[in-house]
This record gives C-alpha cells, structure tokens and sequence, in this order.
C-alpha cells in the first residue's frame, strides 16, 4: 500500500534545498517556525528557517499523498486537543494518577489554591493595623557638657605640643573637655489611654529632651517616669488623653514558630512593620550586666527584621496584642543579620506597672545561685556542678527565701509553682514577674528525694558567703583583720592588714605592697576582713580603698581598683 513507506513518501518534505549561507526547507505543520542555534564547528550562526516558500514541491504531488497529509495531519491535531484536554481536566482537580503506578492518585501539584498546607493564609493586617497607631517614635537630645580634667573620656593628642589653647579647637577648656551635643531615637508602646509608654531604659537613659511623635504625626514633650536597668525597660509619660494602646497578652503562652509582627521606627523612619516567627524562648544574652549587677534576662527570640530605631518597639501577635518589647539584635555589622529579641512581655507588664504605681520596679529574690545556662564544661567541673534535671544550686544566700525554705546548695529546683524549670534564666523569669512578699510553690530535688515548700519571695537576695570570698580572690591578696593593740599604737580605729600578695588585681593595678593596713573603701571603713569583703562587694565595678603603712602612720595612701566583680 502507498502509506507503507511513509519515509519516502514525505522525504521530498525534509530535504534541505541547500542556498550559499543558510538552508531553506519545506515545513509540513508549520508555516513560519524558525530556529536558530550557533554551530560549534562554523564560525558564524548557522541559520535553519523552516517555510513554505519553495512552492514547487506542490506541482509534483499526487492525489493520495495530499490525502496522506492531510490524515497524519487531522489525526495529529485530534490527537493533542484530546490529550491536553486530560491533562488540563487533571490539574484542574488537583492530582494526576499515572496508570503505572497504582498509588499515584496519592501524588499532588504544588499548585496554589488561595490556603497554605495547614490552612488559610496568614493574615497580618488586622495586627499591624491595630498595633502601628499605638507604636510611637521617641527623639532623645543629650546636650553638650563640660566633662573635668579627671573626666576625660580622650586624651587630646595635641595637648602635649600645643598647650590648652589648641585644645578650645576640639572643644576642651583648660584641663577639660566638651561632650558634644548627641540626638538618638528609638521607639515605644502606648499601654494607656492617658500617655504611659514602655520603652527600653538605653533608649532613654542619659537623655535631657525627649519627643514623641505619635503615628498620626503629632509632637509631644515626654518626661521620664523610672527606669529599671536590670530589666532594660522604662516608662515616660506625654500629656494627652483618649490615645490608641495595646494589651499584653500571656507571654507564657507564646510557642515556638508562632507568626509575629514587629512594630517600630528603624532607621528613623516612619511606621515599619516586619513578619517573622518565634525561633526561640528563655534566651539569655548577658547584654543587660553592662548596667546592672543583677540582671535579669529571658528574651523571646525572632527573625522579625530589627533594626536600630525599633528599641522600645512592639512584638506583636497576630491579634496585635503585646508579647514583648524589642530590645537587642544579633549582629556582627549592627544591623539586622537574622535575629532579634524581645523583653517578655509578663515581664515588660509587671515592671511597667511597677514604675507607674511606685517610681521603680518592686523586685522579689529567692536566693540562689546557679550557674549560666552556657557554662563550659570546665566551669562546670571547676565549680562541681552536678548533672540532672532543673536548676543546680550552687550556692544559697544567707538569710534569704531560700535558705528559710531549707533549699541547700547542691539541690535542683525543678518547679516552680508546679511550672518545669530547666535552666536559671527560666526559673528567673518565673520570679521577676512577681513582687516581695508573694509566696509560691518550689519543688526541689535533694539527695534524690523530690520536695515542694511554700516560699516567702524577699526584696533582697541574702548575702552570698562564696561572692564574698571570690571578691577578695580577685584581689590576690590575704587579708588579716588588725588587732587592738596594733591599732592603738598606730592611732587607729581599726582596719584590715594585707598579709601576702600574689597576682591578682592589687599587683596588676596598684604599687600596693605587704603590709599595708585598709582603712576605708569608699569613705566608708574596714575594721575586719569581713567588712573589706562587704565593702568590695558592695562596689560595684571599681573602688578606692585608703590606709596607712605602719612605718608611716601619719601618712595616707589611695590605691584605685578597677573591674571589680567582673565574675558576678
């Protein structure tokens, strides 16, 4: 039969009719289809136009190879109008079974459908519009002053060749120097009616002006109602009545992977709200130890973009109720590079009402002490730290809760009013969040017996036998408390002899040498090596400790310590 040679019968079809620089052939389905590709072997592009300009093929066909034609071609287009039809139908409903495999109905197209896999999709514009008119942007201003000669902050470096009169160029005045004047901003959170903000305690501290511009543009003069550093939160107050607020809501109840909005004026820019997730809880950074010594820190994590500016800012839920105040990001350039942190917002609410009902955060104390959540494994050897579940006490204060509840050093609390605790930064959490005087549920684990007590919160943590001991370890000294008829008979009151010195901070800081008698640290005086230690203790970060050597009693001597207490 005539269609069993296809081939050749429809060669005349694909032969090339060869012209000087490009091949021109006869097309079967297709009248203007042209591809063009670079050969490898040929210099220039080698061009390949498939047309149906060579009209003398036409002439010489016969009758049945038309009709050939004309059948592979009818039977071709049914055939694909059929076929994409299925395949349309298929996506249409979501799936496409193969035939060879019996499972595949099973199998679904990435296709979107207006839901995400788990649901409808995240909707954040009923938090950012509910939270952005209650986010406010606060301007500070610190104007210029005359800082002291023992003040400097930086020795003028042409004083020496100069004199004091090139000094007036950089702003220094005889044996002083002149802080220029310095404006920041950052942001805050509107938590009533009546002009209470909640900010962070850096963006405000230090500050002689401060500004508040509300979303809807308008400027007012804030004064600053308390500040509490441990926590590095603050509150300021405007003049003005009816304005849009935000609620706290449970940080307890925030989860990992929980969406969140945060809400504040980076960059010093207007209004900015940015997405994210909740990545992590009860971190701890040890950024607020730079202005407290007691610190308290269990930060929400996020990868919410945070940049400068948006301090003091809201994080929000998706019912745009608060969950923290943004405060701190992780970042080698100091800019957003992935994660921020927010202050809890339990946290943020009790200290908050603190200050507006008080002037300063009410904080209760248990009375222990427990190690970092990131201790080496050093530390922990050096320090005897014990393995197991919940907090291991490495010391208890004397006088404190704790110690009045019968929790000794080398238990583990695990609960806290029936609540897990696994690292200290959680269990602090649980305890800054309520006031002295409160009393709670503890259960600790001692001797691999499980115990609950009531517990009475304090105001104050007790004194720490070891920290005491530490502080003088610091100083690479021993200390001897001088005796009364060494007293007398050098015409003084009392002190605190150093019997021997090795390396430590005396030898790093000081000419200090054996012998030396202390009688005061900080104007306030030492008759016994525990007083020295109280004292030291009680310093924070530097002293000056003064006294006399026996062979010259008559004259007073000052030694100034710094980075005391570096290890609390």
């Amino acid at each position: 039969m005539w269609f069993k040679k296809p081939r050749k019968l429809l060669a005349p079809f694909f032969e090339p009719h060869r012209t000087n620089s490009f091949h021109i052939g006869v097309g079967c389905f297709n009248t203007s289809f042209t591809e063009i590709y670079r050969s490898a072997s040929e210099p220039a592009p080698n061009l390949v136009l498939y047309s149906l300009s060579n009209l003398k093929f036409y002439t010489v066909m016969k009758t049945r190879q038309l009709i050939a034609i004309i059948f592979v071609s009818a039977a071709t287009a049914v055939g694909t109008i059929w076929g994409v039809g299925k395949i349309q139908g298929s996506i249409q409903n979501g799936s496409f079974a193969s035939s060879a495999n019996p499972n595949s109905g099973n199998l679904h197209f990435a296709k979107y459908n207006g839901e995400s896999a788990g649901g409808p999709i995240v909707d954040f514009e009923k938090a950012a519009t509910k939270g952005a008119p209650a986010v406010v942007h606060i301007k500070t201003v610190t104007k210029a002053k005359q800082v002291s000669g023992n003040q400097e902050l930086q020795r003028n470096p042409f004083k020496d060749l100069f004199g004091d009169q090139f000094g007036d160029l950089f702003g220094g005045h005889g044996n002083g120097m002149s802080s220029p004047e310095q404006r920041a901003s950052g942001s805050g959170v509107l938590i009533t009616q009546d002009g209470y903000i909640v900010t962070n305690n850096h963006v405000v501290d230090g500050a002689d002006e401060l500004t508040v511009t509300l979303n809807d543009k308008k400027d007012y003069k804030a004064k600053v109602i308390g500040r509490d550093p441990s926590t590095d939160l603050a509150v300021i107050n405007i003049d003005a009545k009816d304005l849009p607020f935000l609620s706290f809501a449970n940080s307890d109840n925030v989860h990992l992977g929980q969406w969140v909005l945060a809400i504040g004026y980076p960059l010093n820019l207007e209004t900015t709200v940015t997405s994210g997730i909740v990545s992590a809880k009860s971190r701890n950074l040890g950024i607020n130890s730079r202005n407290s010594k007691s610190p308290v820190e269990s930060f929400i994590q996020t990868d919410a973009a945070v940049n400068p500016g948006n301090s003091g800012g809201a994080l929000v839920n998706l019912d745009g109720d608060v969950i923290g105040i943004n405060s701190a990001i992780a970042s080698p350039t100091g800019s957003y590079a992935g994660y921020a942190y927010a202050i809890p917002s339990n946290l943020v609410q009790k200290v908050a009402n603190d200050i507006i009902q008080y002037g300063s955060s009410k904080r209760a104390y248990l009375g222990v002490m427990f190690g970092s959540d990131q201790m080496s494994e050093e530390d922990r050897k050096k320090n005897d730290v014990k393995e197991g579940d919940g907090v291991f006490v490495m010391d208890v204060a004397s006088g404190s809760a704790a110690a009045e509840a019968g929790i000794q050093k080398g238990d583990f609390v695990t609960k806290i009013n029936g609540n897990k605790v696994n690292t200290g930064t959680e269990m602090v959490e649980k305890i800054s969040v309520l006031h002295p005087g409160d009393k709670i549920n503890v259960t600790f684990v001692h001797n691999g017996s499980e115990k609950s007590v009531p517990v009475t919160l304090k105001e104050n943590a007790g004194v720490y036998a070891s920290v005491k001991q530490q502080v003088i370890d610091q100083l690479g000294a021993s200390f001897e408390s001088l005796d009364k008829n060494a007293a007398q008979k050098l015409h003084l009151s009392g002190g605190v002899m150093v019997k021997s010195l090795e390396q430590g901070i005396l030898t790093d800081q000081t000419r200090i040498k054996e012998g030396f008698i202390v009688t005061q640290v900080n104007n306030t005086s030492v008759n016994t090596v525990e007083e020295l230690k109280e004292a030291i203790k009680n310093s924070g970060n530097s002293a000056v400790i003064s006294g006399v050597y026996p062979e010259a009693p008559q004259t007073v001597y000052q030694y100034a310590l710094n980075d005391l207490n570096s290890s609390k």
